[in-house]
């Protein structure tokens, strides 16, 4: 027996956090009966479960790095029609959900996975896992902007840090900036960019814990190979 939130995140339908939304809201059933409630054991040998009237299983677990580019949501599906991640991966991994997000407007790494357990030890903040990005600044930045950033700013009721941030070019034009984050609030890197009054034309993602972009190229992906889904998990 094991809960019902573990067994979806199992079966690929989302990760253990969001599928404890799907029960709260429910649309989770166990044997003809909506579940709601988040302590509910089930024998994934023995009983039914649907979500959205469709059933949960457990899959095969796929673990894929991609290189998302500009433009595309981290999402498995958009009402209006938009670009999605999914839309680069083979269709028959329609239940493969990514791991963290990539706002509309940035690229780079992110992981899309089917396990649940994966997906959380990877984005929950008591794990910390650092994530690298470099940002194309609009402007000149200064080295001593940048201790604002690893001090941490308050901005809009939260704390934002770097945990680090260093220079790697700049012009009177633009700057180049290449930020680790351990947390990775909303928008994070561009909020920090904010709270110096410049604006990010370009932010990539080029590495998750000990994974990086290497010359994966925009569009592509690949899987993760035994020894780096061991790497990860090691550090957690």
């Amino acid at each position: 027996m094991q809960r019902l939130q573990k067994f979806l995140a199992e079966a690929g339908v989302a990760s253990r956090r969001a599928a404890e939304d799907l029960i709260r809201a429910g649309r989770v059933e166990v044997n003809g009966t909506p579940i709601r409630e988040l302590g509910t054991k089930v024998d994934p040998a023995r009983d039914r479960v649907l979500v959205d009237g469709e059933r949960a299983r457990i899959q095969r677990k796929h673990y894929v790095v991609l290189h998302k580019p500009r433009g595309y949501l981290c999402t498995r599906s958009d009402e209006l029609g938009r670009n999605i991640i999914g839309d680069l991966l083979p269709k028959e991994w329609g239940r493969l959900y990514p791991v963290g997000r990539l706002d509309r407007d940035s690229e780079g790494l992110i992981f899309v996975t089917n396990d649940g357990d994966f997906a959380l030890r990877l984005t929950h903040p008591r794990f910390g896992v650092r994530k690298k990005y470099v940002a194309t600044v609009t402007g000149r930045v200064e080295p001593r902007q940048l201790a604002r950033f690893t001090a941490g700013v308050p901005h809009m009721g939260q704390l934002l840090k770097a945990e680090k941030a260093r220079l790697l070019d700049a012009n009177n034009s633009r700057s180049y900036v290449e930020l680790e984050l351990a947390e990775g609030k909303n928008r994070e890197v561009r909020r920090l960019f904010e709270s110096l009054g410049m604006t990010v034309e370009r932010l990539q993602r080029t590495q998750i814990g000990p994974i990086k972009l290497g010359e994966l190229k925009m569009g592509k992906w690949r899987t993760l190979t035994e020894p780096e889904i061991e790497s990860l998990l090691a550090r957690l």
